[in-house]
């Protein structure tokens, strides 16, 4: 056998050696590998599997939790609501209270003159003012003020020299909750008033 043919036979060992020592096992430092021994790779295929399934119920847990205490919010979000409509009145109803007591107080005074009847609704009335200005009430009485629809309730028109579209008279008065309309004022508003023509009779003509 000649040199060249020698060189080359041994480099083909060579590589066959190499790919026999890959396929038993071995791999480059750092790189973990499942072994060819199969009682070996049944135990890391069961250490893979518990950890899997480890996990698995972590997440498992950490669902379970998160479902409860979304439960609990919705439980207690339900009861705040309920507790809102049925007690969200407790504050100015007890404010109300007071009035209430100064018109049974009128009722039992005996031999009332009107004077002092009078006076009595004006305490009173003072009061329910009272009270509204502390829950932020405030009364709307527009009259002189432009018609605003958002507000106002127009019940008629009447011919007046006030201004078009304002208002001209208060029916009953409006009442706001902050900007909010409790009630809208009923009003009358002015409009134009109607132009007669001169006749055309001469018999009419002075």
């Amino acid at each position: 056998m000649s040199d060249q043919n020698k060189n080359t036979a041994d480099e083909a060992n060579a590589e066959m050696a190499a790919n026999a020592a890959d396929n038993s096992g071995t791999s480059p430092e750092g790189v973990e590998t499942v072994s060819n021994d199969p009682a070996v790779r049944v135990a890391e295929l069961e250490q893979l599997l518990a950890a899997a399934n480890g996990k698995a119920q972590e997440n498992y847990d950490q669902f379970v939790r998160a479902k409860a205490e979304t439960d609990n919010i919705r439980r207690r979000s339900a009861e705040d609501v309920l507790k809102a409509q049925k007690f969200g009145v407790e504050k100015i109803a007890e404010s109300l209270l007071a009035v209430k007591d100064s018109l049974d107080a009128a009722l039992i005074v005996e031999n009332a003159s009107v004077e002092t009847f009078k006076s009595g609704v004006e305490i009173t009335l003072r009061q329910l003012g009272q009270v509204f200005d502390k829950f932020s009430i405030r009364e709307e009485s527009p009259e002189g003020q432009k018609f605003d629809p958002t507000k106002h309730q127009s019940i008629a028109a009447l011919e007046s020299d006030a201004p078009v579209n304002s208002v001209v008279g208060v029916m009953q008065k409006g009442y706001m909750l902050h900007d909010r309309v409790l009630r809208p004022a009923l009003v009358t508003v002015a409009k134009a008033r109607t132009v007669v023509e001169a006749s055309s009779d001469p018999e009419s003509i002075s």
